[in-house]
């Protein structure tokens, strides 16, 4: 049977003390919640079902985001550790005070729609600023993790995951921005004349080959074989190494870049950024050169990825099979490779003029 005793500060203990379980005590106001709690306790302890949830009572989820952040995103590669260091911000700022007890699918279902609808950012006339639906998931995914690492892991008494029942926005559709010629001649005409160099190549690289803007700018002197004309990429997003075959543009590029003058001889790097405070040279971040750049001529909505998706639609146009058009971009999958391709309607009728003659 339950043990009620009386604390001294005049709250009431409840003590079970059951063969094969722990010792569990807990402490409440009244007498009548403590001889619930452990009435309720004990059966569960019978029936199998009862879990130690103490310990997730008395844990934050600001300090068990923190034990998320410094055991488990580390793990991760450093994309994904930059991406889920800015997703915790928001999380923590809405669920931080709460215990992990205390988090259930309601209130996640909560953040899901305040976030949707913007309620914690205003645009300039006040009116709010809806977050993208692939934003929100990205958190919820990041929230549910925890959770899962926090009982497999971590062995707290959690009867269940909240975000499992919530429902997650749908996912975007997928982008069709394509370059046309007039914008691409004023994109390049514009990052030619930028005073590194390096932009140039980078873009120029990105639209001969497809690969994605962190591919590149990791790249490695030894990963670049000019005699061959192919690029041996080591860590992509699907974490498969590739090789990507060099057109007659990119390798004139990767030339250029190889045979930088002004190469530090402190990194293999090619495309190199200046020391940081550790002393560490980075990869080359252009993203702040390079918004400036699509904005001065017109292309604000087009974004660097585009690019990937320019090249991987122009592949298609330019006869090769969906498995060859895969092993260079690396898609896993046709579905996933079919959001990438967007094929322009007026190279279509001409092929359809030709299968009519």
């Amino acid at each position: 049977m339950p043990t009620i005793v009386k604390t001294p500060s005049g709250t009431w203990k409840a003590v079970i003390r059951k063969s094969g379980f722990p010792t569990t005590i807990k402490t409440f106001r009244l007498k009548k919640d403590a001889d619930d709690w452990a009435r309720r306790a004990e059966d569960e302890m019978v029936r199998g079902l009862f879990i130690q949830r103490g310990p997730s009572e008395r844990l934050t989820f600001e300090k068990a985001m923190q034990r998320y952040l410094a055991e488990v995103t580390p793990t991760k590669r450093p994309l994904t550790q930059t991406g889920e260091l800015r997703r915790s911000v928001p999380l923590i700022g809405f669920f931080g005070q709460y215990s992990l007890a205390a988090v259930t699918a309601e209130l996640v279902a909560q953040y899901r729609d305040k976030r949707l609808a913007g309620e914690d950012r205003k645009g300039k006339d006040g009116e709010p600023i809806p977050r993208a639906a692939n934003t929100v998931r990205l958190e919820l995914a990041l929230l549910g993790h925890l959770f899962t690492i926090a009982v497999k892991e971590w062995g707290l008494g959690l009867p269940y995951n909240p975000v499992l029942n919530v429902r997650r926005p749908a996912p975007g559709p997928g982008r069709n921005r394509r370059l046309d010629t007039a914008e691409e001649a004023k994109l390049f005409k514009a990052v030619d004349r930028h005073s590194n160099p390096m932009l140039s190549w980078i873009v120029r690289i990105a639209i001969e080959t497809g690969m994605r803007s962190s591919e590149i700018t990791t790249l490695r002197r030894s990963q670049v074989d000019l005699s061959r004309r192919v690029v041996r990429l080591l860590e992509t997003k699907n974490t498969l190494p590739r090789t990507v075959p060099l057109s007659v543009e990119a390798t004139a590029m990767f030339q250029n870049a190889l045979a930088n003058p002004i190469h530090p001889i402190d990194t293999d790097l090619i495309f190199f950024g200046e020391p940081g405070k550790d002393g560490k040279r980075r990869p080359y971040n252009f993203n702040k050169v390079w918004l400036d750049i699509k904005r001065a001529v017109g292309c604000a909505d087009f974004r660097f990825h585009d690019l990937r998706h320019e090249a991987v639609s122009r592949f298609v146009e330019g006869g090769l099979s969906d498995q060859e058009v895969s092993a260079i971009s690396g898609h896993k999958s046709m579905q996933m490779l079919k959001r990438y391709t967007h094929l322009r309607a007026e190279d279509l009728v001409v092929k359809l003029d030709k299968l009519n003659a």
